[in-house]
């Protein structure tokens, strides 16, 4: 498992950013958690509405305790606490697959630039895909892998572990990879963004 948890060298990295780039997605490539925090907050304008997605990474880095605490956002998940999904849960779907901005992360990028994200429920993936305004990913650069086959490999044989027992922990239950989101190309200009962090981050 450890291979997957192996940060690249820089010439790899800017490999794969540029790669990204020519499918349409904007890569910028920052050298730790603080200055990708940074560079979220220099992307996203006060007041916009966020979804935060499913992200050890942006945990770590404090982007969604920022998001939640500063008052200089409208996140979309305190609006889900005084909702009810018993009677509200189209209303909660539809806002949360398409937000202005959505922030998380990915689990493979391939050096040709390529992204791939594994869900459980596939709550993510629709804002990801195609229905929110803009999507920032924070991704660990020891994310990035030879091609898609390995981006596979990296998800069941390290993510899903690491996810399945984070879930029983905070949960009581665990995790699957019963969704998959492969990103080729994005044909609107400047929705996507990945930030690249020369850090181990998330898994």
């Amino acid at each position: 498992m450890q291979k997957w948890n192996v940060l690249p060298d820089d010439s790899i990295i800017r490999a794969a950013a540029d790669a990204l780039a020519s499918n349409g997605i904007r890569a910028l490539i920052v050298e730790n958690g603080e200055e990708a925090k940074r560079k979220v907050f220099e992307l996203v304008p006060e007041g916009s509405e966020v979804m935060a997605m499913s992200s050890q990474t942006n945990e770590a880095i404090g982007t969604y305790a920022f998001i939640d605490e500063s008052g200089k956002y409208s996140p979309i998940k305190k609006k889900f606490a005084a909702m009810d999904p018993k009677t509200q849960q189209q209303a909660m779907n539809a806002m949360g697959a398409a937000p202005a901005y959505a922030i998380g992360s990915v689990h493979a990028v391939t050096k040709d630039g390529h992204v791939m994200i594994a869900s459980a429920t596939g709550s993510q993936l629709p804002a990801y895909a195609y229905a929110a305004m803009n999507v920032i990913w924070v991704v660990g650069a020891q994310k990035i892998v030879q091609d898609m086959d390995e981006g596979l490999k990296r998800i069941y044989e390290y993510c899903l572990p690491l996810e399945d027992a984070r879930a029983k922990k905070a949960y009581g239950y665990g995790s699957g990879v019963n969704k998959i989101l492969i990103i080729n190309k994005e044909v609107k200009p400047g929705r996507l963004t990945m930030v690249i962090v020369k850090e181990v981050l998330g898994f």
